[in-house]
């Protein structure tokens, strides 16, 4: 008597990743990434000819940190992380380098957008229980909620990492009630974001 043949199971991994496949996670990476690499090329390029022409990047940086307290500016930073990433993370980078504890500054400036974004994800959660505010949001994260609800931790993953607004994704977290420890352990990739960004920003500033 035969024996039925055996099904071959698959792997966990081969699974999330025809999933991922099927729902179009990596369409919308690689859709995310060929727009956000225009506005940044626009910046960088903007940014080189407003230096060489209009006036010099690192005496603005230096004016900036010789006028405003640094208190004020890493409020102003808090503020924008926790309500859907208003201001570019990488401009108080670059001033973190002007400072007189670049990387202390840095490493402040990382653990305040990571918990920019667990207040981001209170707000969401919290949003629920106001219908006018919910119903607000639903329309202006309409996207993330969607895309939320389908990749749920590897969506945070990309909002820590690549350039989309880590608020918006972790917002959209708290309005669809992802775990709260998953925000936890996938956010922490903000700090890896910020030490290659630096890297990077770091070098082009005196």
């Amino acid at each position: 008597m035969k024996s039925a043949p055996r099904v071959q199971k698959k792997s966990r991994a081969r699974l999330l990743h025809q999933y991922y496949t099927y729902t179009g996670f990596y369409s919308f990476i690689g859709n995310s990434l060929k727009k956000a690499i225009l506005p940044v090329l626009l910046v960088v390029t903007g940014l080189i000819l407003f230096n060489k022409y209009v006036y010099n990047i690192n005496d603005a940086l230096q004016s900036i940190t010789e006028t405003f307290s640094t208190t004020g500016i890493l409020i102003t930073f808090f503020a924008s992380e926790s309500f859907l990433g208003l201001i570019p993370p990488e401009i108080f980078i670059a001033w973190s380098k002007k400072t007189s504890a670049p990387v202390m500054n840095l490493a402040i400036l990382a653990t305040l957008s990571y918990l920019g974004g667990i207040v981001s994800f209170f707000i969401g959660k919290a949003s629920l229980r106001i219908p006018s505010v919910k119903d607000y949001l639903e329309v202006k994260l309409a996207k993330s909620l969607k895309n939320t609800s389908k990749w749920g931790g590897f969506l945070i993953i990309v909002g820590a990492l690549l350039p989309i607004p880590f608020s918006v994704t972790c917002m959209a977290a708290g309005m669809i009630k992802y775990p709260f420890k998953g925000v936890l352990l996938y956010g922490s990739l903000r700090f890896v974001r910020f030490a290659i960004y630096a890297l990077a920003i770091f070098n082009m500033v005196s």
